[in-house]
C-alpha cells in the first residue's frame, strides 16, 4: 500500500499544487473564510465524498470509512485562514486580495489535506478504520478555531485515538520533514494596557500626569517578570509591538496605548505570570499617579506532541521518505491553535519542509514574500495518507 500511496501522491501532485495557487490568489481573513470553504466543500464531493459543512461557522468536516469502519477513528487537521498582509511578491498566483494573505501556508496545508483525501477515498478498500478530515477556520485569530469546533463536536462521533497536523517549515529544505515529542509549542496570550494620565503642554509636565513616561516605566518593569519571576529552566516571553502615545513634539496626552503577547510553555506559570503582569502595570501607574487599565486576551494553550504518537508517525515518514529526510526540530516560542487538539486526545504536530535556496524560496512566515517550493506537494499529501493508514493498524 505504501506504493500505491506513492504513487497517487506524484500523479496527483499538479492537481494539489493547482488547488493550493487557487487558494493562495483568492485568500480569506479568520472566521471568514466563505469561499475558501466552499472550494474545500465542492472538492471533497468531486472526490465521491459527503463532507458536513458550517462546522463552527466555515469548518468543513468529512469521514474516509475504510473496511470495518468502527474499528478505529484517526484524525487530520488542516487550517485555512489568511493573514491581513500585503504580498509584494509576484507570482502567477499573487493574492487577488489586497490586504490578504496567505503568509503561514494555510493554502498549503488545506491543498496538501485534500490531496490526502482523494488518495485514501480511491484506496478505502484496502484499510480498515476511518479517517475524520478536519478542515479548520480561524487559526490565527482569538479564541481559535479548533477551541470552537472543538466544542462544536469535531471530536465525537466518531471520536479520533489520535489526531495529526501538518505546518510548512521555510527553514527545511523541501524533501524533508521536522519532527518533536513532547512540548512543543507555547501559550500565546495578547496583552492591550490603557495607561491614563492628565494631558497637557509639553513646557508645563507639573500640570500633567504624563502617561508617556508612566508608559515607559511600565515596559521596563514588566520585563523583570521574565528576568526574576520565571525559572531560567522555563522559556518564556513577552514582547511589547504596538505603543500609541498620540501627542505631539510639545503634547503630553492623556493616555498611552500598548499591545503586547505573552508567551509561556507551562499552565501554571502562565497564569501567575498574567496576574503578575497585571499587578505590576496598575501599581506602577497608581504609584506615578495614573491609572492603567489592563486587559488580557487569552490565546491558545502550549502544544504537547505526544510522544507515543509522534515516535509512530515519525516511523511511517522514515518509511515514506528514508531517514535521511526525517530531522528533529526545536522547541518554539511560536503558537499555534492545534495546542487545543493535543490537550484533548493523543496529538502530534510536524513540520513539512518547503525552503529552497537555489530558487530563491527562503522567506520565513508571517512575511510578504513569503512562498514554498511546491515540490513539497507532491510529498505532503501522499506522507500524511501514509501516516493515518499506519495509525489505523495500531491495537
Amino acid at each position: 500500500m505504501l506504493d500505491q500511496i506513492k504513487k497517487l501522491s506524484i500523479r496527483y501532485a499538479q492537481e494539489v499544487v493547482g488547488m493550493r495557487r487557487h487558494l493562495h490568489a483568492n485568500p480569506e481573513l479568520s472566521y471568514k473564510e466563505f469561499n475558501t470553504a466552499k472550494f474545500v466543500s465542492d472538492q471533497l464531493k468531486s472526490f465521491g465524498l459527503k463532507p458536513t459543512e458550517g462546522v463552527a461557522g466555515t469548518g468543513v468536516v468529512v469521514l474516509v470509512e475504510g473496511k470495518n469502519p468502527q474499528k478505529r477513528t484517526v484524525a487530520l487537521r488542516a487550517d485555512m485562514d489568511a493573514l491581513p498582509i500585503q504580498e509584494t511578491s509576484t507570482p502567477p498566483y499573487k493574492s487577488k486580495n489586497p490586504g490578504v494573505m496567505h503568509a503561514c501556508g494555510h493554502d498549503v496545508h488545506t491543498a496538501s489535506l485534500l490531496g490526502t483525501a482523494k488518495i485514501l477515498s480511491e484506496l478505502k478498500s484496502q484499510f480498515e478504520g476511518t479517517i475524520k478530515f478536519i478542515f479548520q477556520p480561524g487559526e490565527e485569530k482569538n479564541p481559535g478555531g479548533a477551541s470552537m469546533m472543538i466544542k462544536e463536536g469535531v471530536l465525537e462521533s466518531p471520536k479520533p485515538s489520535a489526531i495529526i497536523g501538518q505546518h510548512v517549515m521555510p527553514l527545511i529544505p523541501a524533501g524533508k520533514v521536522g519532527f518533536r515529542e513532547g512540548m512543543y509549542m507555547a501559550s500565546s496570550d495578547e496583552i492591550y494596557l490603557r495607561v491614563i494620565g492628565k494631558g497637557g503642554h509639553g513646557a508645563a509636565p507639573e500640570l500633567t500626569i504624563d502617561p508617556v513616561v508612566i508608559s515607559s516605566h511600565i515596559i521596563i518593569a514588566l520585563q523583570q517578570i521574565i528576568s526574576r519571576n520565571a525559572s531560567p529552566k522555563q522559556p518564556t516571553v513577552l514582547t511589547f509591538g504596538k505603543v500609541i502615545a498620540d501627542g505631539a513634539t510639545n503634547i503630553i496626552p492623556n493616555e498611552v496605548n500598548i499591545s503586547g503577547t505573552f508567551r509561556a510553555l507551562n499552565e501554571v506559570w502562565r497564569e501567575e505570570g498574567l496576574q503578575k503582569i497585571k499587578k505590576m502595570a496598575e501599581g506602577i501607574a497608581e504609584s506615578m499617579g495614573g491609572k492603567c487599565e489592563v486587559e488580557i486576551s487569552k490565546g491558545y494553550p502550549y502544544l504537547e506532541n505526544n510522544p507515543v504518537v509522534t515516535q509512530r508517525i515519525r516511523a511511517a515518514a522514515e518509511e515514506y521518505l528514508g531517514q535521511e529526510n526525517v530531522v528533529d526540530i526545536e522547541l518554539t516560542l511560536g503558537s499555534e491553535d492545534f495546542a487545543y487538539y493535543s490537550h484533548q486526545i493523543p496529538a502530534s504536530f510536524y513540520r513539512l519542509g518547503t525552503r529552497n535556496e537555489a530558487k530563491g524560496i527562503t522567506s520565513y512566515v508571517h512575511t510578504p514574500t513569503f512562498d514554498i517550493d511546491e515540490d513539497a506537494l507532491s510529498i505532503g499529501p501522499g506522507l500524511m495518507a501514509w501516516m493515518a493508514v499506519k495509525e489505523l493498524m495500531e491495537k
